[in-house]
């Protein structure tokens, strides 16, 4: 049988990456990751918001090549729907599916004021209106989850498709200070207590790599 295989790049900056990564660990396949250094210029384009689509993550499953993290995310719940990367309950499903769509094509102020950068920490940072939008939005998403299904995650008490979605954006928010309430803040304690995200954490924080034009603050 042939291996499985997800292809990554920086595990510090890659939003995109980190995602796919969560969505494979949470359905429980074994998979050896394939590394594409972040100064590969597609790669590079595509961390810097240049591409005009997302290729990486990818994922390599019995000869099938999936890539775009919505793609690889009905992929593994098509082959382990006992994961429970989708919650079971039809509307549950819908309103999942809802959100990591948002969550996949939208938050445009969010991702260019705030990129993700695990290694940094900013004090102060000046939070441009329209990224604010995007985080009230977010925020509201969270909260409407929480409020309707309970808790402690997004759709109960399982981490499922949409908590790997905006996994990326609790760093964010970490990273650049982001004032959040008690419910919000006490979620993103949650998410980074995950051990899944605690592994992609350690191994960024030992990447050499650096871009440039994610260092400085603007």
């Amino acid at each position: 049988m042939d291996k499985t295989t997800l292809t990554i790049s920086s595990k510090n900056y890659s939003s995109w990456s980190m995602r796919g990564w969560l969505l494979v660990k949470l359905a429980g396949i074994e998979f050896e990751e394939i590394m594409i250094p972040p100064d590969d210029p597609a790669t590079r384009a595509e961390i810097l918001l240049l591409a005009p689509s997302i290729l990486v993550p990818c994922l390599t499953h019995e000869g099938i090549r999936v890539w775009d993290t919505l793609a690889i995310a009905e992929y593994l719940h098509e082959i382990r729907p006992a994961a429970g990367l989708l919650p079971t309950d039809r509307a549950q499903r819908a309103h999942c599916r809802a959100i990591c769509g948002e969550m996949h094509s939208g938050f445009t102020a969010l991702r260019s004021a705030l990129p993700m950068n695990l290694k940094a920490k900013y004090d102060n940072f000046r939070i441009w209106a329209r990224a604010q939008a995007d985080i009230d939005r977010i925020t509201t998403i969270w909260h409407e989850c929480l409020e309707a299904y309970g808790g402690p995650y997004l759709f109960g008490e399982r981490v499922c498709m949409a908590d790997a979605m905006f996994a990326p954006v609790v760093t964010r928010f970490l990273t650049y200070g982001v004032a959040l309430d008690e419910s919000c803040a006490a979620y993103c304690r949650r998410m980074m207590a995950l051990e899944s995200v605690r592994e992609w954490i350690a191994a960024a924080l030992l990447e050499p790599e650096q871009i440039i034009e994610l260092e400085a603050e603007f």
